[in-house]
């Protein structure tokens, strides 16, 4: 395999190494937001606040319905990047193809599952019924190429497992470019409307998936080949790390959707401005995705390789660097909120909550970034099932109650006061399972699972 763009975390300075290696990520995300961020430009702008809310509503929808798949693609960055620790590539390849087969099925199955119901799902949200026809044709449209939205990502979680984050930014560049052309036309000169919104998208991310797989067969060496059912060992290792990573996206996607319930029952105003101040949200939340992404690979690699003081080193550095980004990017926002919601929307009560949901919420999110730090750290380790754990916790006993409470007590406001709050305490069952949890011996345990069952193979 061609190794020339991939990082080995295993030596050398880790600061070094971890700015190198997320920076390209960050860049990635940055790209990916502004994906979103460019499709409400145009949505809110040409289409007006009603129809910005409607695409609000529906990728939540999308999300929640790729939750199970992208929580078990994130145990790629962990099985992956231990592998290539252990310089064990054919346990990689198999690894590989487990992942494809089964992942890939479920986006097929979960695609037209969504297609079938997008209604039922959008009225159970509780969609202001202006708004509902507009969504329920977005929706199914963006189901129908959701295979192409997981398959980019998918192939770029594989490369960033194998030490590469700098190619997967092609991929999202193809998509932004696309997108940026395509969605005028699409809406405005061809006068499809928020349907050609959605067009776009799905035009946009095939592009991007074909030119990913091509990159990655012929140019990158990764070992994909046509999927066929995987070996019983190798399909319990993806369920032991998968299915619980899968169900802890679950657990984010369906808090996420509760809270939604909350915010459409102030009405089509507040739907809008929290379309827009969610565009912010992505913003200020890539540095904390960016270093969970970059300390799951580089965690993942030296847990494989056993050095275990070079991973606590990771989690401190990492710790350090998002405190730092993160107050200086919410800062920035904090100054800007009220022209930045202007940019999607013009409707005064839209902007008015927009901005005020931005500067409340604003410097809450360094304790979300260590948060995704830490269980980054862990989900490196093999830890899936407290981290599972963790999510309940963070979104179901704290997220949406006190985002609902809040806002109960204190109105529109409340939304961002209660979210604000619970990142606060969630950060500390992080830091607390970090320091207590037995997230290295689930790694110990597992590394002994293998070797015992390849051990097993070749007597």
């Amino acid at each position: 395999m061609d190794q020339s763009k991939q990082i080995d975390f295993t030596d050398g300075h880790i600061m070094k190494k971890m700015i190198l290696f997320s920076w390209p990520i960050f860049l990635t995300n940055l790209l990916q937001a502004s994906y979103q961020f460019i499709d409400s430009l145009w949505v809110g702008n040409l289409l007006g606040p009603s129809a910005l809310g409607a695409i609000t509503i529906s990728a939540t929808v999308i999300f929640t319905t790729l939750s199970f798949i992208i929580g078990m693609n994130s145990a790629t960055l962990t099985v992956i990047s231990q592998r290539r620790g252990a310089n064990d590539e054919e346990g990689l390849k198999a690894s590989l193809n487990a992942f494809v087969f089964v992942l890939g099925g479920l986006a097929i199955f979960l695609g037209l599952l969504g297609f079938l119901f997008s209604g039922t799902i959008l009225r159970f949200m509780g969609t202001p019924d202006d708004i509902l026809p507009m969504a329920q044709s977005y929706l199914q449209i963006n189901f129908i190429g959701i295979l192409f939205l997981f398959g980019y990502n998918f192939i770029g979680t594989v490369l960033r497992a194998l030490g590469d984050s700098k190619t997967p930014i092609r991929f999202i560049v193809i998509a932004v470019l696309l997108n940026i052309v395509l969605d005028p036309l699409f809406i405005y000169v061809f006068g499809w409307g928020i349907e050609g919104a959605a067009f776009a998208t799905i035009v946009s991310q095939g592009t991007a998936f074909v030119y990913g797989l091509w990159y990655s067969i012929y140019r990158a060496s990764v070992p994909f080949q046509i999927p066929f059912l995987p070996e019983k060992r190798y399909f319990l290792v993806l369920l032991k790390m998968g299915l619980p990573a899968g169900l802890s996206m679950m657990i984010i996607s369906a808090g996420i959707l509760a809270i939604m319930t909350v915010v459409t029952s102030f009405g089509e105003e507040v739907v809008a401005g929290f379309g827009a101040a969610q565009r912010l949200d992505s913003l200020i939340m890539l540095p904390a995705m960016t270093l969970g992404s970059a300390v799951n690979s580089m965690a993942g690699q030296n847990i494989g390789a056993k050095l275990w003081e070079r991973v606590h080193e990771i989690a401190k550095k990492a710790i350090f660097l998002i405190i730092v980004v993160s107050f200086t990017i919410s800062t920035l926002i904090f100054i800007g909120a009220e022209y930045l919601i202007r940019m999607f929307v013009q409707d005064e009560e839209t902007v008015q909550f927009g901005s005020m949901y931005v500067k409340t919420i604003a410097f809450f999110y360094p304790f979300l970034g260590i948060n995704f730090v830490l269980n980054g750290i862990a989900r490196a380790a093999g830890a899936m099932f407290p981290i599972l754990i963790l999510n309940i916790i963070s979104f179901w006993i704290l997220r949406y109650p006190l985002t609902a409470i809040f806002a109960y007590w204190f109105g529109e406001r409340g939304i961002a006061l209660g979210m604000g709050v619970s990142f606060v305490i969630s950060s500390f069952f992080a830091i607390g399972y970090y320091f207590l949890g037995n997230w290295r011996k689930i790694s110990e345990n597992i590394g002994e699972s293998t070797e015992n069952k390849v051990e097993k193979d070749e007597s």
